[in-house]
């Protein structure tokens, strides 16, 4: 590999090696690059700092992307055919593209390595041709928000009961969230998005709280505390993710690693009820605590409607 100043940032590295093997033709045009997900493997580095080497080899036009195959070394310059072919790509687009190839780069590699510039290097086209479609990334995301909700529509069907019914809306979002890490990132209460397919989720739990004697106030908010336990637990999701494509490891290997520091911590006796628990472990992790705190919410709404 290139040799380089311990000064050098990450991406830089990766950048200079993939420019040398390109260079001596280990690499030649229409050949695939590693993609993201193999720059992490191989150099151990973040999915942001993989994706930031890949931009920097495409403002060289070292490479270029290919719909449905991915990165691939560039070949002769472009003609006038070939450039008023990628033209009429660009007015082929639709919105629904658009979208769909920024949630599946969302998806894959989080919000950090979403950009206009980058969706229209995974469609092919100029980026200035997404704003026919998109006014900005503001109403890109509402979009994404949207769709990502709209994927996994309300049943036409409820059970009976209030809280069999909040407590199938809480685990349908967390579906969502689980599916889309960093729709959490986006969602807000205090400033909602104005997307159809999520603000019927609210309008439904509303429902579900209708003639029990609630004034508006208490029903909102406790609408509100519901979604918001979800939301904010989801809110870990991605930076799971993103902890586990640094590290290479699992949470359970993560923990399995660090198992001789948390010994050497809890004998110490300083922390004696934590290290009562180490004697028995807790699973604790994303999916209990949705569901415990789920269950005792659900338990607060039933004590409110008590009273």
């Amino acid at each position: 590999m290139t040799e380089f100043d311990e000064s050098t940032p990450p991406y830089l590295r990766i950048v200079g090696e993939l420019r040398r093997r390109i260079t001596a033709g280990e690499l030649g045009p229409g050949d695939r690059v590693p993609s993201t997900r193999q720059i992490v493997r191989e150099w151990g580095v973040a999915m942001a700092t993989a994706s930031r080497a890949l931009t920097a080899l495409r403002q060289e036009d070292l490479v270029r992307a290919v719909p449905g195959v991915g990165m691939v070394v560039t070949g002769p310059t472009p003609t006038p055919a070939s450039r008023g072919a990628r033209r009429g790509a660009a007015r082929g687009v639709t919105r629904d593209q658009v979208v769909r190839t920024a949630t599946g780069i969302a998806d894959a590699e989080g919000l950090p390595a979403l950009s206009m510039r980058r969706i229209a290097t995974e469609l092919d086209v100029p980026t200035m041709s997404l704003y026919r479609h998109v006014r900005g990334k503001e109403q890109l995301l509402l979009l994404m928000a949207d769709a990502a909700f709209a994927g996994h529509q309300l049943p036409h069907t409820f059970p009976p009961g209030w809280r069999a019914q909040l407590e199938l809306l809480c685990r349908l979002q967390w579906s969502i969230y689980r599916r889309h890490p960093w729709l959490a990132q986006v969602i807000s209460l205090t400033r909602p998005l104005l997307a159809p397919n999520a603000v019927a989720h609210t309008e439904r739990a509303l429902a579900a709280l209708a003639g029990h004697g609630l004034d508006e106030h208490t029903q909102l908010h406790l609408v509100a505390a519901l979604a918001n336990h979800v939301r904010g637990t989801a809110v870990n999701l991605e930076r799971e993710a993103e902890a586990e494509q640094d590290t290479g490891l699992t949470d359970d290997e993560w923990m399995l690693a660090q198992a001789d520091v948390f010994t050497a911590l809890l004998t110490a006796g300083e922390f004696p009820h934590l290290a009562r628990l180490n004697r028995a472990p807790v699973d604790l992790n994303v999916d209990s605590l949705f569901e415990f705190g789920l269950q005792r919410l659900l338990d607060g709404v039933a004590e409110v409607l008590r009273r």
